[in-house]
């Protein structure tokens, strides 16, 4: 569900995005004045669909300030005039798509569905190696099948050595990944830290397939 503001003054037209978008599963507000869009427009939405014609302040001032202050929400600009130049205006002002009068409320919701698709966060993929699966998006770790506990500490090093597979790092590397630069942490700690985590991911944590010990420099993780 996303939060959508229609700025829209003819009252038919108002509605009739409302109830589409709200089949949808939308959860759709709207105002019909520029002036208001203006300060509305600042509040956390997902989608502005945002006409030119409005009293108050016209579609294009209001995209203008919105962006001025710094908001970036995807807006949609509505408008019934077809010209090229109207268009060019409107994007050259912050708008990120446009849709003329009148208009299919089928093209309508897919371009609204487009921009919440560009404007949502990537994913990061899971992460598989061994019988573990790892979901950083939702800091959790799982060995076949059953979730493991990893303190935020493991996670972070479990972080840095899926981000460079097959790559030697030393102490030094990991503590700086993991703790920060300039950090005092001791060879020891890092090792503390690498025996517990092997004894939840690892089958054999004696003989580790996965994060191996490359003597005299530091480790190496193998999927």
């Amino acid at each position: 569900m996303a939060r959508i503001l229609v700025v829209e003054d003819e009252a038919d037209i108002a509605l009739g995005l409302q109830l589409d978008l709200g089949d949808e599963g939308h959860a759709v507000e709207v105002v019909g004045r520029g002036d208001e869009a203006s300060v509305r427009g600042r509040e956390p939405w997902d989608v502005i669909i945002l006409d030119v014609m409005l009293p108050g302040r016209d579609g294009f001032e209001v995209c203008r300030d919105l962006r001025r202050a710094g908001v970036r929400t995807p807006v949609l600009m509505l408008t019934a005039k077809a010209q090229e130049a109207e268009k060019v205006m409107g994007l050259d002002m912050g708008a990120d798509d446009y849709v003329t009068k009148p208009f299919s409320p089928r093209e309508l919701r897919a371009r609204v569905r487009a921009l919440l698709r560009r404007a949502a966060p990537d994913v990061e993929p899971v992460h598989e190696f061994g019988s573990c699966e790892v979901d950083f998006s939702r800091a959790e770790v799982r060995r076949a099948g059953e979730r493991v506990n990893l303190t935020a500490i493991e996670l972070k090093m479990l972080r840095v050595f899926l981000q460079h597979p097959g790559r030697v790092l030393s102490r030094e590397q990991v503590i700086d990944e993991v703790w920060g630069r300039g950090v005092s942490i001791t060879d020891r700690v890092v090792d503390t830290h690498l025996v517990k985590l092997r004894r939840k991911i690892e089958s054999d944590p004696a003989e580790p397939r996965h994060i191996v010990s490359v003597r005299g420099i530091g480790y190496r993780f193998e999927a």
